[in-house]
């Protein structure tokens, strides 16, 4: 399933999607600007996304003085991502990929066996993108707890 596998120096897969209140975010608009932190997560209000993005939003003052922002990208809508931001007062961008037309690019999906049904899930990976729009990290596969950290670590380092 997992089709496209991307690596660090790659470009960035250009994207637009629709963020928790149906604004369009377009991933251009940061080149230049920002720093993304991209990370790909299955559902939200669940016991390890939520764990995710409640510690990204602890890291978002520090990241953005860094000139660094974290978009969380999930196929739930947009009104179960309004919903999720403000039952825990996140501070992380939430996107809406309902269709995986995304998480397909940047090669997030794969398949599980679950009951003895095959389905297709979202693997929470992340991906941080520079200024110039150019992978930098790419990890697939990632564990929730203490993520957050790490990622902080490595955009210290971003020359």
């Amino acid at each position: 399933m997992q089709s496209v596998h991307l690596t660090a120096g790659m470009e960035a897969p250009h994207f637009e999607l629709p963020d928790a209140d149906m604004e369009t975010f377009v991933l251009t608009s940061q080149q230049g600007k920002k720093n993304v932190v991209l990370y790909f997560y299955p559902k939200d209000n669940t016991p390890g996304c939520t764990m995710e993005a409640n510690e990204f939003s602890e890291f978002d003052d520090d990241l953005a003085k860094l000139d660094t922002i974290v978009i969380g990208i999930s196929r739930d809508d947009c009104l179960s991502h309004a919903s999720f931001r403000d039952k825990y007062g996140l501070s992380v961008l939430l996107l809406s990929d309902p269709d995986a037309r995304v998480c397909k690019r940047y090669g997030v999906m794969v398949e599980k066996e679950v009951d003895g049904h095959k389905k297709h899930a979202i693997q929470r990976s992340t991906f941080i993108i520079d200024k110039r729009g150019t992978l930098r990290h790419v990890m697939y596969g990632v564990h929730a707890h203490g993520h957050a950290q790490e990622i902080f670590n490595l955009i210290k380092e971003l020359k």
